[in-house]
């Protein structure tokens, strides 16, 4: 007689449930019941073909990833918490989509219930049992057990349905798949097959769940006249409301008996066929995901990885140049489409779609390093015109701005990927011939713009002082101006403006003049990483020979740099920017305030402020402090819309016919009533929105203005013009 396991309940406990006169472990589930020899032998070898199959097919994922590069990964316990507390919050999946992660949390919850349940009946039907003898799977547990997984099942089969309509009937364009860096004649453009994968993918599914409370249903109808059974069914509430609707079509017990052979085969070789072609379809973001979400960098597109320079060749040309790392990242894609609707340079018409590039990588990978041998070098190329090739147009049209890392719900780095493929552009001088102009600017001048470095701090002699020279004598803060600031002449109206704030507030501050050199932020992210890497360390040495407590700079792009990216070169400085400085200043009282503002304005996150670095309160709390009153945009902090200069794109024109990102978001802005300013704190915005704000006739409206010139505001200081400023106007006329 088998023992019985009941996991620490007493007997009372166990049969609380328990009619009188039943025997508990009468009350449960007999797995084969009347099943011949020769069914009982075909099932388990079908289970183990299926898991054959299975163990078959991970290997060959595995061996795919493993002809990546290899990478040695940090923080991975770091990692794993953060995944656990995605998985289960469904955080990632509920934003900006709240319906869609929900529903997403009943599959999962649901398909892990049933995953759990079924793992718990085959350790004591064929581990525990056969071979100790114990036995836990009967009396009040069994039927919790049958309740909880009836529940679970009703929840995945549910959301799958539900999936089914918002593909169907919502047809969400993010879910299309048309390609925006193909043309329909292409003969890749056609990516309707992964629609056909989704359709399959969710029907298996929701057959497996369908044909399980079926099985369950006619299971209890075959065993109506036992009381061990039928007394007890409405622990299967599903089954239980099933069978009834079977019993009024007229199903006989009879009748049951027979069809449940059927059922029994259909609903076990639906799961054998999904667990045996898991590793090679979309069901394997299962596990893909969750690994994903656990290797993902705390900052990927905020600190881009260094480059060999010494090697034969920089950045990625070919798939097995890809870490494998990265070839996890693409194999985690659920084609979702967030990043895709996110992207500003796919929304304003540009032939880049962060999935799609994603997709590319994913089928190049598939095709070329799945197979027992590599293919030739050319079948690995994956930048060019070919198919499963990400072409050169789609890599220059990313602004780098990360809204796609952002909103990845399974934690893929495109950013990295598009740079280093940028990186070998690059090195073959494949490039724009303006973006060639401002890296030469730089190289040769130590600015994108290409003036003389000696004019850097020429936009300091309209002040009424001099600015000390940080190189020369020791100073409280060290603030580094930015090209954008120094030789942009709306922004130069802002340096002055800050310097002005700084002096009347007393605050002991100097500059490089000459001797700063841009921080290299775009640089890095047009994939000129030996450029970079030079004005790195040029200005690490500048900034190591002075003395300063802190740097501050109120360009977010040098901000990120000096931030996230100097560190790796040594380069460790405690880094503000403006906006932060000056939050800490009003909030001390260092900053004489003579009045309040009484405007209504509209606020622009800056990427690399907002999304690289997560600052958002800083600048909103300037402003309240300031009196000024905000209506947020539609798209706001983390989801906030990029102005489309990011990635050296302020470098390159952008085609006539297209509307620009700045000018899609100064549209959305137009469209908030009551507002007379949209306010930035980036001069590389400012450049852009001060052209879209005239280019969308909204100028008569709508003031581009910095969160510095409010603060100046509310000092009076933009009343008062330095004597020095007004002899030089003077001079000038």
């Amino acid at each position: 007689m088998p023992r019985s396991f009941t996991f620490g309940l007493t007997r009372s406990e166990c049969n609380e449930m328990i009619e009188p006169g039943h025997e508990p472990q009468t009350v449960t589930r007999i797995l084969f019941q009347d099943f011949p020899t020769w069914m009982m032998v075909t099932f388990y070898i079908a289970a183990i073909a299926a898991i054959i199959a299975f163990g078959y097919g991970c290997y060959v994922q595995l061996r795919k990833y493993r002809r990546g590069q290899a990478l040695s990964l940090r923080n991975i316990s770091e990692g794993l918490t953060c995944m656990i507390g995605d998985l289960l919050s469904h955080r990632s999946l509920k934003r900006r989509d709240h319906s869609a992660g929900m529903i997403h949390a009943l599959i999962f919850f649901g398909f892990a219930l049933l995953f759990i349940g079924t793992a718990t009946i085959t350790l004591e039907y064929d581990i525990l049992e056969p071979i100790t003898g114990w036995r836990f799977w009967y009396g009040s547990l069994y039927l919790w057990f049958s309740l909880i997984v009836d529940i679970a099942g009703l929840a995945f089969v549910t959301g799958l349905i539900y999936m089914m309509y918002r593909r169907q009937w919502l047809a969400l364009p993010k879910l299309d798949y048309q390609r925006p860096d193909r043309e329909p004649s292409e003969p890749d453009f056609d990516r309707s097959w992964y629609r056909r994968e989704d359709w399959l993918f969710l029907w298996t599914l929701v057959l497996i769940g369908v044909t399980g409370f079926l099985l369950e249903a006619d299971r209890l109808v075959w065993l109506q006249q036992d009381a061990t059974v039928w007394n007890y069914r409405w622990w299967s509430p599903v089954g239980a409301v099933l069978a009834g609707l079977l019993e009024a079509i007229g199903l006989t017990s009879t009748v049951a008996e027979s069809l449940r052979y059927g059922l029994w085969w259909l609903h076990g070789l639906l799961a054998f066929s999904f667990i045996g072609v898991l590793p090679f379809t979309k069901a394997k973001h299962i596990f893909t995901a969750m690994a994903s979400l656990a290797i993902r960098d705390a900052k990927p597109a905020a600190r881009l990885p260094e480059a060999d320079l010494e090697a034969n060749t920089i950045g990625y040309r070919k798939i097995t140049d890809f870490n494998w790392k990265q070839l996890l990242h693409v194999d985690a894609c659920t084609k979702c489409g967030r990043c895709h609707e996110a992207c500003p340079a796919n929304t304003s018409g540009f032939p880049l779609s962060p999935r799609d590039v994603v997709l590319t990588l994913r089928e190049l990978a598939n095709n070329s390093l799945q197979y027992g041998t590599l293919p030739a070098v050319e079948s690995l190329q994956a930048v060019g015109d070919g198919i499963n090739q990400v072409r050169v147009e789609t890599l220059w049209s990313c602004r780098t701005c990360a809204a796609c890392v952002e909103i990845c719900p399974v934690g893929i780095e495109h950013v990295p990927l598009i740079v280093e493929m940028r990186r070998a552009l690059v090195d073959e001088g494949e490039m724009d011939p303006a973006v060639q102009t401002a890296l030469q600017n730089i190289q040769k001048k130590g600015n994108s713009i290409g003036e003389n470095k000696r004019k850097r701090a020429a936009w300091s002699k309209k002040l009424d002082f001099e600015i000390r020279d940080a190189r020369k004598e020791p100073v409280e803060l060290l603030w580094f101006v930015g090209d954008y600031a120094s030789f942009d002449p709306r922004y130069q109206k802002v340096a002055q403006t800050f310097a002005r704030i700084l002096h009347t507030s007393g605050i002991d501050f100097g500059i490089l003049y000459e001797g700063e050199m841009t921080a290299g932020n775009d640089v890095r992210r047009v994939g000129e990483e030996g450029l970079f890497e030079h004005v790195a360390e040029k200005n690490i040495e500048t900034l190591s020979g002075c003395e300063f407590e802190c740097i501050v700079t109120t360009d977010p792009h040098s901000f990120n740099t000096l931030t996230n990216e100097y560190p790796q070169f040594g380069g460790e400085f405690k880094v503000e920017h403006a906006t932060q400085l000056l939050n800490r200043l009003l909030a001390s009282g260092k900053i004489p305030l003579e009045r309040r503002l009484d405007r209504k304005v509209t606020y622009h996150d800056s990427c690399h402020l907002g999304r690289l670095n997560k600052e958002y309160a800083a600048p909103r709390d300037v402003l309240a402090k300031l009196g000024v009153k905000i209506t947020e945009m539609p798209r706001n902090r983390d989801n906030a819309f990029c102005c489309g200069a990011g990635g050296g794109r302020i470098w390159t024109p952008d085609p006539l016919e297209m509307e620009k990102p700045a000018e899609l978001r100064m549209h959305e802005a137009a469209e908030i009533n009551d507002i007379d300013a949209f306010v930035v704190n980036c001069p590389k915005c400012m450049n852009m929105f001060e052209d879209a704000v005239k280019s969308t006739g909204n100028d008569k409206r709508l003031e581009v203005i910095e969160v510095i010139e409010l603060v100046a505001a509310c000092m009076d200081l933009d009343k008062v013009i330095p004597a020095a400023q007004e002899n030089m106007e003077a001079e000038s006329v």
